[in-house]
């Protein structure tokens, strides 16, 4: 698997709100809803392909992560075996549940260009570069061995206690060359301070100067929640909680 995608999914009354947000926040206009799938639409960049998208949803906002598969059905039973729960198939994807209780779903894989950070008009520069999935201490550990057997990408442990770690799409090709079709997300894993509840997740915007990216997205109506060390949590005007990091807005570490 080299590609993840990003589901921000909103009820029907939020959609508005997240949809001129997120086009804002991420530089990329909103296109139209999906052939057959009118819920869903996609943010498109003007220099690579989509991958984070906006949902109708009868529920509470969230976010959920899909995985490109070579193939749906030999994916689907192989995680199975590691532990995933499925749901009912769909015609071009198929919902599954990690054993932590975080929604995903599996999709059929394609070639992609991965689109370029955008440079604000101050200078600074930012991307969505993760996607952090958070768990309570009695389902974190088994949440990351799950995604560490699912994608098989290169770990990186953390040295703070909030966080285990992170998966890095390889950045080479098998000839040792560089790879365009790289994942243009990574995935980050926090414990979490409640004891209960599933597994979640949260989108993280990198950018190489946060205060500047914090003060551009207050000013498109985020709401600053917190500081922690290297990021800020916020909270869009749909309800959606997300960070700005310091992480590169670059295809890399």
């Amino acid at each position: 698997m080299s590609w993840l995608h990003a589901v921000i999914d909103v009820p029907t009354a939020a959609v508005p709100a997240a949809a001129t947000f997120w086009s804002q926040a991420l530089g990329w206009e909103l296109g139209p809803p999906w052939s057959g799938h009118p819920e869903l639409r996609s943010f498109q960049p003007d220099d690579g392909d989509a991958y984070v998208h906006l949902q109708d949803i009868h529920g509470d906002a969230r976010t959920h992560i899909d995985l490109e598969v070579a193939d749906i059905t030999a994916e689907l039973a192989r995680l199975q075996t590691l532990g995933a729960s499925v749901g009912p198939g769909q015609d071009r994807w198929q919902p599954m549940t990690s054993p932590g209780g975080l929604p995903f779903c599996l999709v059929q894989a394609a070639y992609h260009q991965a689109p370029a950070p955008l440079e604000w008009p101050d200078g600074h520069r930012s991307r969505l570069v993760q996607v952090c999935i958070d768990s309570p201490p009695r389902l974190h550990h088994a949440e990351v061995e799950f995604w560490q057997a699912v994608l098989g990408w290169r770990w990186e442990s953390s040295s703070s206690p909030e966080f285990a770690g992170k998966l890095y799409d390889d950045l080479r090709d098998v000839d040792g060359g560089p790879r365009h079709d790289r994942s243009p997300l990574q995935l980050l894993f926090q414990r979490l301070d409640r004891a209960d509840g599933p597994a979640t997740a949260h989108l993280d915007l990198g950018s190489d100067a946060i205060d500047a990216e914090v003060a551009r997205l207050a000013e498109l109506g985020a709401e600053r929640l917190w500081p922690g060390d290297g990021w800020v949590a916020l909270r869009d005007p749909a309800g959606v909680t997300f960070c700005v990091t310091g992480n590169s807005p670059e295809y890399r570490r």
